[in-house]
């Protein structure tokens, strides 16, 4: 074995800078893994150090409403420090700027949080802004308006003077403002109309024990009675493990992807080894003639491989280091806690294990050719032997349980790691495929009446030691990963764009109360706008489901499982004698108006829902309309394309049923230019400080902030496999350098120009970039339309113009790489090329 250690290191001499030109595609795969799994780990211990800053006290209570009597005595019975909050949606308004926006109001008490700190700037104003009677407002929402501190913001009647601007806050991740900016104002002056009837807001109350009692202990015997009051109740442990599940799948899912390019480049280090072992194959023969056992000869170049995987993993893990600095900042946006960038020992070790594992299975393949190696090489040419091989079929075999094993390493669910393995086999077979159909065709269609550049440019794709595959695989792979981003993104933000079609309703006004109805109406008006529909809106609750009562399947821990979301959330639908355009009726008939006295009211269900709380036509349903039972009985469903703007429900009642009961208005209108609906806004918020606006085109620039954001962290790992696709297409043409040399010189003594020769390339490298981009768009197009049919539930949209430049871009961008590292290859002497080959 020493021999061979000695012997390996010897004979790499003269093609160490090649082997390790090699190793970069392997490099930043490692790097990749390693920087993720080190903030995982950080991840976790920031977590851990900081569990009881993610809840900002030791218990909370959430209600939908007002906590009842009993529930507020049992709260005050628990003792320990106590503070109150109240969150809900509102307009808040900026006077300095005369614009509105549509907010998260937190009205809350002096105490909260009692763990962690709530951010500002000015470092102070968290502080005092509660007895001052002030505001602080989210930095992102101030900027939008150019609001400075000390300026006022209005939220119902009142105006506050703006303390500080929020950085950051307990139970708040960053991306959050972006959807839904905060505002933080005292609840003792807090303007109690914007809670009257209708309204959406969430009662807290938080906890700090001084008295280090066993908190989950205590939940567990509140539980009957919170439930039974639909109280919700959240620990420090509740909310780490949340947290935890959450975040797990995020790093998670970004090794996973991180893994792509560390198989990709197992393959550039599969041909990598291919092309060096069969330059090797006369060395193999005379060691053999010198009575070298089989056995020490293949561990020769076993050793090497083991050597490039050792590099790899070293240089990965160092290169690690600089990728963990940018994944807090890349991730921040999405984080509760602030991350350190350490570099962990245990994903160091994972990191380098992998990248030598990987190395080793991939370079296998090739380095069977050894054994196969025959002593007459040494004189003649010997063709090597053909026919099965089992030991090949043994290391397939170990390679496809390797990935499986390896995915199961990142993501510790077996399901998951067969699918994710699945899945990447069906990308590799199907470019795999294309480069086996581009080899056959280019062997036999090539017409006869191209000219002589074109066809030994074609040949060279079915030449010995060709790379079409390695090649098609690198450019393939990296294509799909991004297009696929690029038309998801297309197709989401489209249907937005659709939703905003002529004559649809842009501006939607909501909390419109009974006695407010007509005066909104007067100011859309007055400003020569349309009012599109006014709909309106009751709140309620489903009591019983086919005489089955919700509450008493929430205290039986028997029944309790078949309790979804639909049977416990609270309803606001609406009445009226038609359906809309976002609406198709699938079953039953739809009843619109209802005359007098009469059993069972017939109302519609949304599809979706009625599959959820496991009704069909017929079946009944008892609600809770503000404290009053009414009866119903499903009469027809539907399906709602819920992409539009437009006023969708779950259920809906016929006229003549809710007409007397609590309720509020939306009222729908269409601008023309956005300064119109900020002049709406302006206006109807100052005469009613409770009603509330929903602006699309707003709405679309808060959708594109969001995924922006997504797709940003998406990006950031899908450079790691186009990073390193560039690499294997780097590498592959310099393993190919040597043998073009070969080829180059031959045909130069035929009488071949320079011009020549580099058209041979660019005709090879042109084909090989166009069908490596063809097949990863086709690829892509498939994994869009799959995530849009299945996930997204939308029809795809292809921008034709985003493909057409990808296309354009990557055929360029190989022709340049190709020809970039294929330079001088005509300048070479015959004499280096044989010293070379021999």
């Amino acid at each position: 074995m020493l021999w061979s250690f000695r012997m390996a290191w010897r004979d790499s001499r003269g093609s160490r800078l090649r082997l390790l030109l090699f190793l970069f595609s392997m490099v930043l795969g490692v790097a990749a893994l390693v920087a993720i799994n080190s903030f995982g780990a950080n991840l976790r211990g920031a977590l851990d150090a900081e569990s009881r800053t993610l809840l900002g006290a030791d218990l909370a209570f959430e209600r939908s409403a007002a906590f009842p009597p009993a529930i507020a005595a049992l709260a005050d019975s628990l003792g320990g420090e106590q503070s109150r909050r109240i969150s809900f949606s509102s307009m808040a308004f900026f006077p300095r700027a005369d614009a509105t926006r549509l907010a998260t109001i937190r009205a809350g008490e002096s105490g909260y949080p009692y763990y962690g700190e709530l951010v500002t700037e000015p470092a102070g104003a968290a502080a005092s802004y509660l007895a001052r009677g002030e505001a602080l407002v989210d930095g992102g929402l101030m900027d939008a308006f150019g609001v400075r501190v000390g300026d006022s913001v209005q939220v119902g009647t009142y105006q506050y003077r703006i303390a500080g601007r929020v950085v950051r806050a307990p139970r708040e991740v960053n991306v959050s403002s972006i959807f839904s900016p905060r505002v933080y104002v005292p609840l003792a002056r807090l303007d109690s109309t914007l809670l009257g009837v209708g309204a959406r807001a969430t009662y807290e109350r938080f906890f700090r024990f001084s008295d280090r009692r066993d908190v989950d202990a205590l939940v567990e015997t509140l539980q009957p009675t919170l439930r039974a009051s639909r109280v919700r109740v959240e620990t420090v442990t509740e909310v780490q493990d949340e947290w935890n599940t959450g975040l797990d799948g995020l790093y998670r899912f970004l090794s996973l992807t991180a893994f792509i390019a560390l198989l990709l480049g197992g393959l550039g280090i599969a041909s990598s080894v291919h092309v060096f072992v069969q330059s090797r194959l006369n060395t193999v023969a005379i060691l053999r003639c010198l009575g070298a056992p089989l056995w020490k000869t293949f561990a020769i170049y076993l050793f090497q491989s083991l050597g490039m995987g050792l590099v790899a993993g070293v240089v990965g893990g160092l290169l690690a280091s600089g990728v963990l600095v940018l994944l807090p900042r890349v991730l921040g946006d999405f984080l509760p806690v602030e991350v350190a960038f350490r570099l962990q020992p245990t994903a160091l070790l994972l990191g380098m294990g992998l990248g030598v594992g990987i190395t080793l299975l991939f370079a296998l393949l090739p380095l069977l050719a050894v054994r196969r190696a025959s002593p007459l090489r040494a004189l003649r040419v010997v063709e090597p032997a053909h026919g099965g091989d089992a030991l090949r079929w043994l290391v397939y075999v170990l390679l496809a349980g390797a990935i499986v094993g390896f995915a199961y390493l990142q993501a510790p669910d077996l399901r998951i790691a067969v699918g994710y393995a699945v899945g990447v086999g069906v990308v590799f077979g199907g470019l795999a495929l294309v480069a086996r159909l581009i080899t056959t065709l280019a062997r036999r269609l090539v017409p006869q009446r191209a000219g002589y550049v074109v066809r030994q440019g074609l040949a060279n794709l079915h030449r010995p030691r060709n790379q079409t595959l390695l090649l098609l695989l690198a450019l393939g792979l990296g294509v799909f990963l991004l297009v696929t981003l690029v038309v998801i993104e297309d197709t989401i933000v489209g249907q937005f764009n659709l939703a905003d079609g002529e004559g649809n309703p842009n501006l939607v006004l909501f909390d419109v109360q009974p006695d407010q109805l007509e005066g909104v109406i007067e100011r859309v008006e007055a400003r020569g706008l349309p009012v599109l529909d006014r709909v309106p809106i009751v709140t309620m609750r489903i009591q019983t489901v086919n005489g089955m009562a919700v509450d008493a399947m929430r205290m039986d821990s028997t029944l309790r499982d078949s309790l979804s979301w639909a049977h416990v959330r609270e309803y606001r639908s609406s009445y009226r004698d038609r359906l809309i355009p976002s609406e198709k009726l699938i079953a039953g008939t739809f009843t619109g108006r209802v005359e007098g006295e009469q059993g069972a009211i017939p109302i519609s269900a949304e599809k979706d829902v009625a599959e959820e709380l496991g009704v069909v036509l017929g079946d009944t349903i008892v609600w809770s309309v503000q404290g009053r039972p009414v009866t119903t009985i499903v009469g027809s469903l539907r399906e709602v394309d819920w992409r539009r703007l437009s006023t969708n429900f779950f259920f809906v009642f016929p006229a003549g049923v809710l007409e007397s009961a609590p309720q509020q208005f939306v009222v729908l209108t269409r601008t023309a230019q956005a300064i119109e609906g900020a002049q709406l806004q302006a206006d109807v918020v100052r005469q009613y400080p409770n009603v509330s606006a929903i602006d699309l085109a707003l709405a679309l620039g808060v959708f594109d902030a969001l995924f922006s954001r997504v797709a940003g962290v998406i990006r950031f790992m899908a450079l790691f496999s186009i990073l390193t696709g560039l690499f294997v297409l780097a590498s592959a043409v310099l393993v190919s350098r040597y043998q073009r040399a070969a080829e180059t010189t031959l045909l130069k003594t035929l009488g071949a120009s320079r011009r020549q020769v580099r058209g041979i390339m660019l005709v090879e490298y042109a084909v090989l970039g166009t069908f490596g981009v063809a097949t990863g768009l086709a690829f892509a197009l498939g994994g869009a339309w799959a995530l849009a049919r299945f996930v997204f539930e939308m029809p795809l949209r292809v921008p034709l113009g985003a493909m057409a430049l990808t296309f354009v871009s990557v055929v360029v961008l190989t022709l340049a790489v190709g020809m970039l590292v294929s330079r001088g290859v005509y300048s070479r002497s015959a004499l280096d090329v044989l010293r070379r080959a021999g």
